[in-house]
């Protein structure tokens, strides 16, 4: 496999993202011959290359820094919760490049973030859209990350 080393995890669907994305473990229906009887049974769907990587700096992003200290990972996460309750302004737009910046300089996969975009969203003082595109280590095309929505309140 061309992109091995950008893993292979559990896949998420976005089930919906008013208010604050809500996902799911996405699964799969498949029969398998037995015996007695076809028996249908469930499997977790899974997620691998550049789409596991794009996957993988969503959560990343969405969790709060320290979240998993417990699972001895304290710097994984981001720091963009702190951001929730602020003016939309340049400076806090400024502050959620610099969180991204500096969550996704920990994900070993990403040799260089090429274009990190920060802009209000239209219609709405609470939210920002953000659209990234990240080089993976190893690999010359880039990998585009949303463009998806933070809710600032």
């Amino acid at each position: 496999m061309a992109n091995a080393h950008l893993l292979t995890d559990i896949r998420l669907d976005l089930r919906h993202h008013e208010l604050r994305p809500v996902y799911a473990v996405a699964t799969e229906r498949r029969r398998v011959a037995t015996d007695q009887r076809p028996l249908e049974v469930t499997d977790l769907r899974t997620i691998d290359g550049r789409d596991n990587l794009a996957q993988a700096v969503i959560v990343r992003l969405l969790t709060p820094r320290g979240e998993l200290a417990p699972l001895a990972h304290p710097d994984y996460g981001s720091r963009l919760h702190e951001l929730i309750g602020r003016q939309n302004t340049e400076t806090t737009r400024n502050l959620v490049k610099l969180h991204i910046l500096e969550s996704l300089a920990a994900e070993p996969r990403i040799e260089e973030v090429v274009e990190l975009a920060v802009t209000p969203a239209q219609g709405t003082r609470e939210r920002v859209n953000v659209s990234l595109q990240v080089r993976p280590v190893g690999e010359t095309a880039v990998v585009v990350i949303g463009p998806f929505t933070l809710e600032l309140t």
